[in-house]
């Protein structure tokens, strides 16, 4: 897809510019819970209730006590609000420096399914991903999660921009898939490779690291001389 036709990137940050391991939580609960360990993994599921609490449809206090009934948990709200928020690794820099430069030419947008709880974490923790973005489209502020093509629809009406002019990065397959049946250009992302093969066939290329500027990235992009046309 060239560069012309493209006028928005959108992109996932769970897996795509954050590292999210849900296992973390689930050790963090396993010295309140009756079960074990590998009980929790076969017994946690993103269930209705999760996927309500994605939505907002349910707040915090809620979900959690929904989890503490369904994980045997004797844990308080409060240290159940603690294991939810370990699942944050790392931020993934490779990947939201590639996000910054990209933006100074193209309006770039972040989708997450998430929560209230979850979204006051990862700002606090990545404050410099929060930053990286035009606006970020949260599942429980807009009501709808992905893979829920009314999800796609609502960003493209809030952006002002048509689907097929949007790429849409995320690491999961059903959601790359559901965004393409919305008409968006979609993704699948496992690595910043991903990305930066997607950026490089917009027209973006790695710029070569200057050896002369200390932590110089070989994944920097800089822009072709074709780029500035569609500047915002």
């Amino acid at each position: 897809m060239p560069i012309e036709a493209t006028q928005a990137l959108l992109f996932d940050l769970g897996g795509v510019l954050v590292e999210i391991e849900f296992d973390r939580a689930l050790r963090a609960w396993a010295p309140y819970s009756s079960l074990s360990i590998e009980e929790l993994r076969r017994t946690f599921s993103f269930d209705l209730q999760y996927e309500r609490h994605e939505r907002g449809e349910i707040g915090a206090a809620e979900y959690f006590d929904h989890l503490a009934s369904r994980l045997k948990l004797t844990a308080s709200r409060a240290e159940i609000e603690s294991g939810w928020n370990s699942v944050f690794v790392g931020e993934l820099s490779e990947t939201r420096r590639m996000v910054e430069t990209v933006r100074e030419v193209l309006p770039c947008y972040a989708f997450t399914n998430t929560n209230a709880t979850h979204m006051a974490a990862w700002r606090g923790l990545f404050p410099e991903v929060a930053r990286a973005f035009d606006r970020v489209f949260a599942s429980h502020e807009i009501g709808l999660r992905k893979p829920e093509r009314a999800a796609f629809e609502h960003i493209c009406q809030a952006t002002g921009v048509a689907a097929p002019s949007i790429v849409f990065f995320d690491d999961l397959l059903e959601n790359v898939q559901a965004a393409s049946e919305a008409g968006l250009k979609g993704v699948l992302v496992r690595s910043p490779e991903d990305v930066a093969n997607a950026l490089r066939a917009l027209g973006f290329e790695p710029a070569r690291p200057n050896p002369s500027i200390e932590g110089t990235s070989t994944s920097k992009l800089r822009l072709l001389a074709a780029a500035p046309h569609v500047k915002r």
